[in-house]
């Protein structure tokens, strides 16, 4: 099968390489899927996950990409809930090759069935940004109707997903970013919307729940917005200050059938937006992955016309 590899972590997108891989085989519990299209996110190839397995030996060369829609090929022993033939989308493991391939190896548990009505290029944009901005607001950040969210990054493949859905659960929900990303975020949902680099993050005063998509400098200004009671939410690393009576938290996005059911029907009815940007072929992936300019939207590789 042809499949994109990757071999120095110092290279980062740029050594990425088209390559034939042999065809996964399912063990127990997996599914082989055949994938039709893959989403990639550029921070997997800072991830130690992607370098080596869970016992710290090198696993290079390795497959990124974590997201996908395709069709269920095999079946290992002992699988159940699935079928061969059937439309599937989900998100692989970290440490397994990933799903820039033809075909990928996956626990059945990490994929949900995927309507017949929703393209394979809108479920592989689906898994991160769904799952990360589902389990941001609702697992992590307990958020109840009638309660404001500042949301950092509302115009990136999570932040317009958090605030379609914060909006959704009847929150009033407050986006930065870039001055050109003003009306983008404001058409998502939010009601306030924040310029970084001209307003003053601090006149935006007390709120429940801050999901934070920047990190550094921005994180840490967080921690002081947080009214008592509240939480902030990392989804870009470890939090470096924490509310002063409230809860901090940073988390890894896992796969979860539900959500991304939940997840999926909205889209279906219309309820929530996906994000996509470029759409590329995976004989052109090595290039659409290394832009030469800032793209908005998320890259999916389509991996089957």
């Amino acid at each position: 099968m042809k499949a994109i590899v990757v071999t120095d972590p110092a290279a980062g997108t740029t050594g990425m390489k088209l390559v034939e891989r042999p065809e996964p085989q399912a063990a127990i519990n997996d599914v082989v899927v055949q994938v039709h299209a893959s989403g990639f996110v550029p921070t997997e190839l800072e991830w130690p996950s992607t370098w080596t397995d869970r016992l710290d030996r090198d696993r290079t060369p390795s497959i990124p990409g974590h997201e996908l829609a395709g069709v269920v090929a095999a079946l290992g022993y002992g699988t159940t809930g699935l079928s061969v033939g059937q439309r599937v989308f989900g998100l692989a493991d970290w440490y397994r090759d990933g799903t820039l391939a033809e075909y990928v190896a996956i626990e059945a548990r990490n994929l949900a069935p995927l309507p017949g009505d929703v393209d394979f290029t809108v479920g592989a944009s689906l898994p991160i940004s769904g799952l990360t901005a589902w389990q941001g607001l609702f697992p992590h950040g307990r958020l109840q109707a009638g309660q404001s969210i500042l949301m950092h990054g509302a115009a990136g493949a999570v932040g317009s997903m958090v605030t379609q859905l914060a909006r959704e659960f009847g929150a009033y929900v407050i986006g930065t970013g870039r001055a050109a990303d003003r009306q983008k975020v404001l058409e998502s949902g939010a009601k306030e919307f924040v310029d970084l680099d001209n307003d003053v993050l601090e006149d935006v005063g007390g709120v429940d729940l801050v999901i934070d998509g920047i990190g550094g400098d921005i994180g840490k200004r967080s921690a002081g917005l947080v009214r008592a009671g509240g939480t902030l939410v990392s989804i870009v690393g470890p939090v470096e200050a924490r509310p002063d009576d409230g809860s901090a938290v940073d988390f890894v996005v896992e796969s979860d059938r539900a959500q991304l059911s939940e997840i999926v029907q909205r889209v279906r009815d219309g309820r929530l937006r996906t994000n996509i940007g470029n759409v590329s072929t995976l004989d052109d992936a090595v290039a659409a992955l290394n832009p030469t300019e800032r793209r908005k939207g998320k890259t999916i590789i389509r991996v089957r016309s």
